[in-house]
């Protein structure tokens, strides 16, 4: 070999390695972190954003300098949102019990989640808080496409001893499927998800990562202990109005003075776990900053349902009974339901100079998110999924309209809740049994009546008919076993 030859080879080797480098060096910001963070029970009104009463600043700034989904839907609770969530469809596609709160496994094992997805993608994948996809170690977020997992198993905890209700699931506190001895007692389950979140995002990788951090709050039970940690949230004695200790415990006194302006005591322990939860989501925000991930990182939030509204206790340990501590929707309904108020949650995406700052007011749903993510990392792997949800990358970054498209809602293995929506219509039907005709059915206007309190069903009975119709379509592509019949 010449020298001239050699020099030319060498040249090209060192080409072709700087080449490698620099499509390393690029990788984190064509494949850029995604943190998923789901509250519990925020209803559209336990949100700074959306009511001046409520003091949450970290997700109001967030909104601000992101894009806010003003008709953003999910399910009427928490499992067939997280059904919604992980696999793009709508529960009912899997039936039994995906449909409603539930322990059992709520989709087969091979299902494609978001988790598996973006795992094929290269990200390594997280979870820190609340799977309730199926209870059970066998069925757990390990087997789901994600490679770490830390919280509970099942759905609702006690905050401090982190244990779900007695039974054959009460022990659900884990890390990578396996029980922590202990159960981590002692510290708020807002504050062991947040860190361990942080200690996820702190750490030096090669990878991208998805991180899911569905947090237990704000669902009951409501227990704001601050540094009286060895006594459960309870009245003072000596004033039935002011929780014991209430002035020295920090998520009852925000800088604004908002928590303490309310006088019922019920609604403000209920902001104070707001307002706890809301410092936990900016803990998240600057551990990104801090490590100089948060341009490249993509935030998403959503509740899960609209708000619980009344408890009853005594479910699990330290359980308050409460009566209407949320705050006052402006629309009809609560959890479980599939009215406005049960569905129509605050959400927001969040990603520096790659969104602009705006409010989109188009119909969103969950669903949308898994082919979005999909098609943000151009993932090809699940061209053959049937989605339910559509891509929403054109809609938040090209600023371009979504199509007009329906969207869907049952509730209960029973089914006795029905809905759907398309444009500004929308149909709804309580009771057991799928509407068979127009005529069981009641249609709002959305657009001049977002409280449904006036059924249009016998002046536009061709619109009903057309509604129901698609329904129909909907309906045929559910999954039917395992639902219960009276």
């Amino acid at each position: 070999m010449t020298l001239k030859s050699f020099l030319a080879s060498a040249m090209l080797v060192l080409i072709c390695l700087l080449s490698t480098v620099g499509a390393q060096d690029q990788q984190p910001e064509s494949l850029p972190n995604i943190v998923l963070i789901i509250s519990d029970d925020q209803g559209w009104a336990d949100i700074g954003y959306n009511n001046s009463k409520v003091y949450s600043p970290n997700l109001d700034h967030l909104a601000k300098t992101g894009v806010t989904f003003t008709q953003h839907y999910v399910m009427p609770q928490c499992t067939p949102t997280r059904v919604a969530l992980m696999t793009g469809r709508y529960p009912s596609r899997f039936g039994g019990a995906a449909l409603s709160a539930s322990n059992q496994p709520a989709f087969p094992k091979g299902t494609p989640t978001i988790a598996s997805m973006l795992k094929s993608s290269g990200y390594e994948t997280f979870l820190c808080g609340k799977w309730h996809l199926g209870s059970s170690p066998n069925h757990g977020p390990n087997q789901f496409g994600f490679d770490h997992s830390y919280g509970s198993l099942a759905g609702a905890v006690g905050m401090y001893d982190h244990r779900y209700r007695k039974g054959k699931f009460e022990r659900t506190w884990h890390r990578n499927l396996r029980p922590i001895d202990g159960n981590e007692d002692g510290k708020h389950a807002t504050d062991l998800v947040t860190d361990e979140a942080v200690k996820i995002i702190s750490t030096k990788r090669d990878k991208p990562f998805f991180l899911y951090i569905p947090y237990h709050s704000v669902h009951t039970p409501l227990d704001e202990r601050g540094p009286f940690t060895d006594r459960p949230t309870q009245l003072d004695p000596k004033n039935k109005n002011r929780w014991l200790d209430e002035d020295k415990i920090k998520w009852f006194n925000d800088p604004d003075g908002l928590i303490q302006a309310e006088k019922d005591p019920e609604k403000r322990l209920f902001l104070a776990a707001v307002h706890h939860l809301d410092d936990a989501i900016g803990r998240i925000v600057k551990a990104l900053d801090k490590t100089n991930q948060r341009e490249n990182t993509l935030i998403l939030f959503s509740s899960d349902n609209g708000p619980q509204v009344s408890w009853g206790g005594k479910a699990y340990p330290d359980d308050l009974k409460l009566t209407d501590f949320n705050q006052k929707l402006p629309f009809r309904g609560k959890k479980v339901d599939v009215w406005e108020g049960g569905i129509h949650v605050p959400a927001l995406a969040n990603w520096p100079e790659k969104l602009k700052p705006r409010k989109f007011d188009q119909p969103t749903h969950i669903i949308d998110w898994y082919p979005t993510l999909a098609q943000l990392v151009k993932n090809s792997s699940n061209t053959k999924v049937a989605w339910d949800g559509i891509d929403l990358t054109p809609a938040i970054f090209k600023q371009q309209s979504l199509p007009k498209r329906d969207l869907y809602w049952t509730w209960s293995p029973r089914i006795n809740r029905w809905a759907l929506r398309h444009g500004n219509w929308k149909i709804v039907k309580y009771g057991t049994g799928a509407p068979k005709s127009p005529q069981e059915w009641k249609l709002f206007d959305l657009a001049n009546d977002p409280k449904e309190s006036i059924d249009l069903s016998a002046v536009y009975k061709n619109q009903t008919s057309r509604m129901h119709k698609r329904f129909l379509i909907h309906r045929a592509k559910d999954k039917r076993r395992g639902e219960r019949r009276d």
